[in-house]
């Protein structure tokens, strides 16, 4: 290993869910307890012979035990304590890691309420405005929150849900669904099974995309959704009538703090079950790792549309088997992140806007099209990015087409893997568009694309000089 592994907070969390004591578990690994209680204290590293015994012991894959998990929450945290509500000066990328390890919980829940600070900070900053037109639901101050507790809970689960995966995978086994023709497949189930008659409806106002009446047994799918859509839909009401209790289990664990998160999370992991369901993980993964990631043939053998291959590739987690790991993100025309999920060390911002030199704002100018572009976060990580524009069908010429943006990446270490790193330039390392989190957290001093200046910076003004980069600052 090139550096020293120091897992010991993680180590106590596994070994308390096994109900383990520390000597029975040092008996295991046929260590000392003295030994294993340095370990656990973060007074030792792990050494290879022993992180290959606690796998085995523990029954956890290798690769998430050594994997970083707290990185996501570190950088979570580093974008938050900038903030000057916390007060000046910042706190350092070690005692932040030590926080994040030793208390990961505490931390989501420092998280939870300076967003909850943010979201109420901006609706008092615009009161006086809105007050005489403003709503119950936004006086209150909860408008979108639960959607953004539901989108950490699956970003702290790396996208991947096993239990549902494999049950939407062992379904399309035990029927004998075509990959690529499911809708059919789908439709005749649903009658067989679940007594529910499918039909398409062309009144879309009424009935908007997709309406399910439970009496009637009768599931109206819009005309103006796509074939691939219609077969999303169809897994998607499979998952809510014959998994229920496995979504709900779920959603128990989850622990949200409100029964609008808990719907909210019960329509998003259906929806993960229908993407499963469509694209069942073996199958897959191993399509994916043939064809090298090509998108639009993933789109051809599954009969799906560029979004959900996109969305499918960040999913494939799953322990003993996993894929490239991705990040996937769906952007509006204002820059407003609306999903975001990631398996690498790539992190989203969580307040304000994404960097500007990200090829997603690029594509809306060149719609269709698929864009890549080489990337380097500020830790010195480079990525692989593409990115192409999706749209919805408005239907009509008084209600236009809703305008997205998709992106996708991965990292530079499995370029051979991605048939996407064809001609770009890998061995140089000026050749990647240096790109960040966001303005307000990057240091990026010589940046000619800054909206703002990083907060807690020291800004420098020259009345007698005017540089290119629109801030200087120390």
């Amino acid at each position: 290993m090139s550096k020293k592994l120091f897992l010991g907070y993680k180590l106590r969390r596994l070994r308390e869910q096994k109900k383990l004591s520390q000597a029975a578990l040092a008996v295991l690994l046929e260590v000392s307890p003295s030994y294993l209680n340095q370990i656990e204290n973060n007074q030792r590293p792990l050494t290879v012979p022993v992180l290959l015994r606690i796998a085995k012991v523990l029954d956890v894959d290798l690769a998430n035990l050594v994997e970083d998990e707290e990185s996501r929450l570190v950088a979570d945290l580093r974008e938050a304590m900038n903030d000057p509500v916390f007060g000046s000066g910042s706190i350092g990328l070690a005692e932040l890691r030590n926080a994040a390890s030793a208390s990961p919980e505490l931390a989501k829940r420092v998280l939870t309420l300076y967003q909850a600070f943010r979201q109420l900070d901006e609706r008092m900053q615009s009161l006086t405005d809105n007050l005489s037109t403003a709503t119950g639901e936004e006086r209150a101050g909860h408008a979108h929150f639960p959607y953004e507790e539901v989108r950490d809970f699956f970003y702290y689960c790396n996208n991947y849900f096993g239990s549902l995966d494999e049950a939407a995978e062992a379904l399309v086994e035990r029927q004998g669904f075509r990959l690529g023709q499911m809708h059919n497949d789908l439709v005749g189930y649903l009658e067989d099974r679940h007594g529910v008659r499918v039909r398409i409806n062309a009144d879309d106002d009424a009935a908007g995309m997709r309406a399910f009446d439970p009496a009637s047994g009768s599931l109206s799918l819009s005309a103006l959704l796509s074939v691939p859509s219609r077969t999303f839909h169809l897994a998607h009401q499979v998952a809510l009538l014959a998994y229920h209790d496995l979504i709900d289990e779920v959603v128990d664990g989850a622990k949200l703090s409100s029964d609008d998160a808990r719907s909210i999370c019960r329509v998003g992991l259906a929806n993960y079950f229908a993407g499963a369901l469509v694209m069942p993980y073996m199958a897959f993964a191993g399509q994916a790792r043939t064809l090298r990631h090509d998108i639009e043939q993933l789109q051809s053998r599954f009969g799906a549309s560029f979004e959900q291959i996109c969305h499918r590739l960040s999913t494939l987690q799953r322990p003993g088997a996993r894929g490239v790991p991705f990040y996937f993100v769906r952007v509006d025309m204002a820059g407003n992140i609306t999903k975001r999920h990631s398996a690498t060390r790539f992190h989203f911002t969580r307040f304000g806007g994404a960097c500007p030199l990200w090829n997603v704002h690029e594509a809306f100018a060149q719609p269709g099209k698929i864009l890549v572009q080489l990337a380097r976060m500020p830790d010195g990580i480079a990525y692989i990015c593409l990115a192409r524009t999706a749209s919805k069908r408005g239907g009509s010429y008084l209600r236009p087409d809703r305008q997205f943006a998709v992106g996708l990446g991965c990292e530079v270490a499995y370029a051979n893997e991605v048939v996407y790193s064809a001609g770009l330039d890998l061995a140089h390392e000026q050749a990647a568009v240096p790109i960040g989190v966001n303005c307000r957290i990057c240091e990026r001093d010589t940046c000619r694309q800054r909206a703002f200046p990083p907060i807690g910076s020291h800004i420098s003004v020259d009345e007698n000089n005017r540089s290119f980069v629109p801030y200087l600052f120390s």
